[in-house]
């Protein structure tokens, strides 16, 4: 495991994630649906995602999308640890002047790819992303993409699953974080849904970081691939 050294000397790890996230207080917070993706954005970025936050803009990086809007608290935490933004910011999260709004803006928090808002549309950016890495001849970055299992009731999802396997959009990564909030069930579940469109899939304890990681890097040569993280049942 890596650990962010600050400029003060201070080092953050997985363990100080609740502290930071504790930090951020008022309304909105959706601490329940941000807890939820915590384990899988700590294994994304201290040990999967390449970048980091010296060059946020480097073109050779990986992008990384959070689709799950009701996520920001825990997304602020991570990019705290891993040195993107000042942990100061914290405790002004979604007051009037502060840049850590209740949805990531990307003009405002480096290393935000996208703004997060209305359900359904991560994927289909993340797939437009691919494509247009794709197009300059940039092999080498990967695209991940983190949506709640609630957003795969979208038809904008459905559209975007249905597109990016046929089209071998092999650097493009999907992760799942199943908490039982979905509508509508597959037979076979989620990761039934995207195999039966030519996706490479796996499902893993969202809780469990070696089985995260063993799923985040398990190879899916000439196919996209998703990642069903299940975690508890959503219960707030």
């Amino acid at each position: 495991m890596t650990i962010t050294e600050k400029p003060d000397a201070r080092t953050y790890g997985y363990a100080d994630l609740p502290g930071l996230m504790s930090l951020m207080t008022g309304d909105e917070k959706h601490g329940p649906a941000a807890t939820s993706t915590l384990d899988v954005l700590w294994v994304l970025y201290d040990r999967v995602l390449r970048g980091g936050p010296e060059r946020p803009d480097d073109p050779g990086r990986d992008r990384f999308l959070l689709s799950k809007g009701h996520g920001p608290m825990a997304y602020y935490a991570v990019l705290a640890a891993k040195g993107y933004l000042p942990v100061d910011w914290l405790p002004g999260f979604g007051s009037y002047d502060s840049p850590l709004g209740h949805h990531p803006d990307r003009t405002l928090v480096p290393g935000v790819e996208i703004g997060s808002g209305s359900l359904g549309h991560g994927l289909p950016i993340a797939v437009g992303t691919a494509l247009g890495l794709r197009a300059q001849g940039r092999h080498e970055p990967q695209v991940w993409v983190l949506i709640g299992d609630a957003e795969l009731d979208e038809g904008s999802n459905h559209e975007a699953i249905a597109f990016a396997g046929p089209a071998g959009l092999d650097r493009l990564h999907t992760v799942v974080v199943d908490n039982a909030s979905a509508g509508h069930a597959l037979p076979g579940g989620i990761a039934a849904r995207f195999e039966a469109a030519g996706w490479s899939a796996v499902t893993a304890d969202g809780r469990d970081h070696e089985a995260l990681y063993a799923a985040f890097t398990a190879p899916h040569p000439g196919r996209p691939h998703v990642v069903v993280a299940r975690v508890e049942p959503k219960s707030a």
